[in-house]
Parts: structure tokens; sequence; C-alpha cells
């Protein structure tokens, strides 16, 4: 195979497109569906237990939290190369603010694997009775909580610089960068968590309307290189 250097911007956006949707997956089964199968909000002994009976399959939910940021670092870079001929700032301030939200994403990944670190006890946590060593665990999910909801933050920021450089690119429906601004602008609501969750089932509409259609947009038709050629000779 060429080097990915040598790829047609159209195969490029192609594979944006799968890692985004690859991200998207890993991340919801890493920190949304296997956690909630698993966590007993506001039972510190009865999450310990399911924890603990189920350690293989806390164990893939880190790992599929740790594969979503490989995946999220692969399609930003993509992204960063689809889009900086249309306006080479903008594609580097949205690329370094993902690459912060990535960093909180990883960060949200070790404080999920946290608690199976606490509950398996050992000479430096001899000191701590079980039900503390329990809370202690229960503390850091409610910190992966917390660094979950900022990684929000920063994706919407993403969103909504990259909405803005798709509705003024001539090589992607603009009407896709419209609707991930507007997502973006749902998704930043986060930066107050009472606020997002309460307005979560809109915030959840406007992601279904803009980044599926966007990731299969980009998976199935790519983007047109004879224009993305073209815009892309005066950014040059």
């Amino acid at each position: 195979m060429p080097p990915l250097a040598q790829w047609s911007p159209r195969a490029r956006a192609r594979l944006a497109g799968v890692f985004e949707a690859l991200e998207g997956l890993a991340s919801a089964f890493g920190q949304v569906v296997i956690p909630g199968r698993l966590i007993v909000s506001g039972d510190a002994a009865a999450t310990a237990a399911s924890i603990l009976g189920h350690e293989s399959l806390y164990r893939l939910a880190f790992a599929s939290s740790l594969a979503g940021v490989v995946f999220h670092l692969a399609w930003a870079w993509l992204f960063y190369e689809l889009l900086k001929p249309v306006n080479r700032l903008i594609a580097r301030l949205a690329v370094f603010v993902i690459l912060v939200g990535c960093a909180v994403q990883a960060v949200t990944a070790l404080l999920l694997y946290a608690p199976l670190i606490v509950l398996g006890g050992g000479s430096g946590l001899a000191a701590f009775s079980t039900p503390q060593l329990q809370s202690l665990a229960m503390v850091f999910l409610k910190w992966n909580a917390v660094a979950f909801d900022a990684y929000l933050v920063f994706f919407g920021l993403w969103c909504a610089l990259t909405g803005w450089l798709i509705a003024g690119s001539t090589f992607l429906p603009r009407i896709l960068g419209v609707l991930l601004a507007i997502d973006g602008l749902g998704w930043m609501t986060y930066v107050s968590p009472p606020l997002g969750v309460s307005l979560f089932p809109i915030v959840a509409v406007l992601s279904a309307l803009a980044e599926i259609p966007l990731q299969l947009w980009l998976m199935i038709f790519g983007v047109n290189n004879e224009r993305w050629r073209t815009q892309a000779v005066p950014a040059a």
C-alpha cells in the first residue's frame, strides 16, 4: 500500500470517517455501556461487588476506553489534514482543542481503572477497611464522570470549530458543517454538568442529526478530490 501521504483526499476522508465511527463505538462501550451495567448509583458496596464479580468485563471497558483515545487521535489528525485548506489557523486551533480533549479522555480511562487497583487491596492499602476501600473506589468513579463531562466540553468546541470549517469548504456539504457546529454548542453545555444532563435528550438528537450523517458521508462519499485540490492551492 502507498504511504498515507500519497492517498487521495477522498481516501483519507473515508479513513477519517472510519476512525470517527470506531472512536464513538469504543468510547461509548467503555465509558457508558459497560459502566452503566456494573455501577450501582449511591451504593459503594454493591458497585464493588459488581466490579469484582465481572472483572474481565470491567477490564474490557478500560481497554475500550484506551482504544477510543487512539482512534480519536487518528481521526483528529486526518480531519486537520482534510480541512486545513479552508482555514489553516482555525484548523490548527481545532486540532489543539481536540488534543487537549484526548488528554482528558485518557485521564477518564485511568480513573475508570483506578477502582480495580483500590478494590484489589495490597500492602499500600492495608490500613484501609473494606468499606473505606469501597468508598474510595466510588470516589474515583465520580471523578471519572467529572473528567468525562470536561472531555465533552472540549469535544463540543472541536465540533463547533470543525463545523465552521466544513461550512466554509467547497468539497463537503455545508449543511453537515452547520449541523455539526450546532451539535458542538450542545455538548459545550456540559461546562455546567447539571445543565448538560437536563438538556441531554436534545443534545442526543443533535448528535444523531450531525455526527452520524457526517460519518456516513465521509465513509461512503469522502470528499470531492478536484474541489479539495482547488481550495488547497490558494491555502498553500
